[in-house]
């Protein structure tokens, strides 16, 4: 099946830019999601979840359109830190993060309201946090960006750069995990000539490891 338009339900800028790296033709479309974890839910499955539940939600305006979703959760010894609901839990947050090592799930999803095609992809990075002091997490919190961040914090934040290592995928961190938006495409029958790697190493300065199309849900 071809694409005729896709949609991605996301407000996110960072989403956004990411896709038309791509060279991606899509529109945008914001949906209302509760991204409050269930009760006894891993956050893994928290992120896969919400990337399909964004992707129901949405409101195609015709039946060839194709949604996009993305969902992503910091997971930090089996918790749930999604975005931050002031700047208390953001400290709160960073506090927690420091120092330590947490996983990033993110969970992606590709939907067809006409014909109820569904494809999901997930992926999962280790991520090692540095040594910050309070005084660079007020300076960060101040400066607002950690607020629509899950787990408070930005890997790519150039002034307060909380991490030290990624093991797997930095693009997953960022909260789009280029390989597997692009395996998702591809396997619905939109053929992208752009070499993965190579855009994280030019937008990231990032080598990636292993080219990663994510976990088949």
């Amino acid at each position: 099946m071809q694409f005729t338009q896709l949609l991605l339900t996301s407000q996110s800028p960072r989403r956004r830019e990411m896709l038309a790296w791509l060279g991606v033709p899509a529109g945008l479309t914001h949906v209302d999601v509760d991204e409050a974890p269930y009760s006894g839910e891993q956050p893994s499955a928290t992120a896969s979840r919400l990337a399909i539940a964004k992707v129901h939600a949405a409101e195609p305006p015709d039946d060839g359109v194709w949604m996009l979703g993305a969902d992503t959760v910091v997971d930090l010894d089996g918790i749930s830190l999604g975005k931050p609901a002031d700047a208390a839990e953001a400290r709160a947050m960073l506090r927690q993060l420091r120092e330590r090592s947490h996983a990033v799930h993110t969970g992606v999803a590709l939907f067809h309201p006409g014909t109820h095609q569904l494809c999901t992809r997930r992926v999962t990075s280790t991520v090692q946090m540095r040594a910050y002091t309070d005084a660079e997490i007020e300076a960060y919190v101040r400066s607002h960006d950690p607020m629509d961040k899950a787990g408070a914090y930005a890997i790519q934040n150039s002034g307060f750069r909380p991490v030290t290592c990624v093991d797997r995928c930095y693009a997953n961190v960022v909260g789009f995990p280029l390989c597997a938006i692009a395996a998702l495409l591809e396997a619905w029958g939109l053929a992208l000539t752009v070499d993965i790697p190579a855009l994280c190493r030019v937008h990231f300065d990032y080598l990636c490891p292993r080219p990663d199309v994510g976990i088949r849900l």
